[in-house]
């Protein structure tokens, strides 16, 4: 029985398979040391065994990295036990394909007289800032297919590309951005949601954002069985697309730890050599 496993700790941790309700864990200072218990834990809910799973889907943030590296390293591991297939994927991106699903379908393209709904994604990346991605998309206005399945929302470029700011300086950058967007489609209504964890948190500096509509401090991972799908799913599309992308943390900031400088040579001594 092949199954998919996806891991992500870029904000507590989520593991689950797909098709099965996942298990969250919100707490980050406790998700390294549950991690590996909770992939079991939802693998023999799923009724497998671990080499039954023949895909893993691992978030690679952007997040902070220190706990950001242990889903990606036990992902890493774990494919490389079982043989599995590893997929990264950015934790912002599927933030935008759950949030039409979240609206009921409005924003339809099909329709010329609709509100585009733009989707702020945001993850929390402490010391005052968010990571974000401001992204375009739009739902279909008709299933892709006669099983009442959705079809997968029409995706372009982002609006403003994955980055690490201040909200103030966020709610500026928005706000050119969609007057940019605006002039390029004068026949619509234009509404931008922030969607991600650090949304409430920052409330009161995005409410610069002109347009604002919906505030939600929550994760597509967070919405057990149905949002583990819409991740999986993001993943596997962007895998096709790019299979040659590395699975690498997302951090965009530069680490804590940095080399130390080399020690200064006193009174002129060149310093100790090895065939001394």
């Amino acid at each position: 029985m092949a199954a998919t496993l996806v891991i992500d700790t870029s904000y507590g941790s989520t593991v689950g398979i797909v098709g099965h309700e996942p298990i969250v864990e919100a707490d980050s200072r406790t998700h390294v040391e549950k991690l590996q218990v909770n992939i079991a834990r939802a693998t023999k809910a799923a009724g497998l065994e671990p080499g039954d799973i023949d895909r893993i889907i691992v978030g690679l943030g952007p997040a902070p990295f220190t706990g950001l590296r242990a889903g990606i390293v036990t992902a890493k591991a774990l494919a490389f036990a079982t043989g599995a297939e590893l997929i990264g994927q950015n934790v912002l991106e599927p933030q935008a394909q759950w949030n039409p699903i979240r609206r009921g379908g409005d924003g339809h393209a099909a329709n010329p007289g609709a509100t585009r709904v733009l989707t702020l994604a945001v993850n929390d990346a402490r010391r005052r800032q968010l990571y974000f991605e401001l992204c375009d998309q739009q739902p279909q206005a008709a299933p892709a297919a006669g099983n009442g399945t959705p079809a997968r929302p029409v995706q372009s470029e982002p609006l403003i590309a994955m980055d690490i700011d201040y909200p103030a300086n966020i709610a500026s950058r928005v706000n050119d951005a969609v007057k940019t967007y605006a002039a390029a489609h004068p026949e619509c209504a234009v509404t931008v949601d922030v969607i991600g964890h650090g949304a409430a948190k920052y409330a009161s500096e995005l409410a610069g954002i002109e347009h604002l509509g919906d505030v939600v401090d929550a994760s597509v991972l967070d919405q057990g069985e149905q949002g583990l799908g819409i991740f999986a799913l993001d993943a596997i599309l962007a895998h096709d697309a790019r299979p040659d992308a590395p699975v690498e943390p997302l951090y965009l900031r530069r680490p804590d730890a940095e080399v130390p400088n080399p020690l200064k040579h006193v009174l002129g001594h060149g310093g100790t050599r090895k065939d001394d």
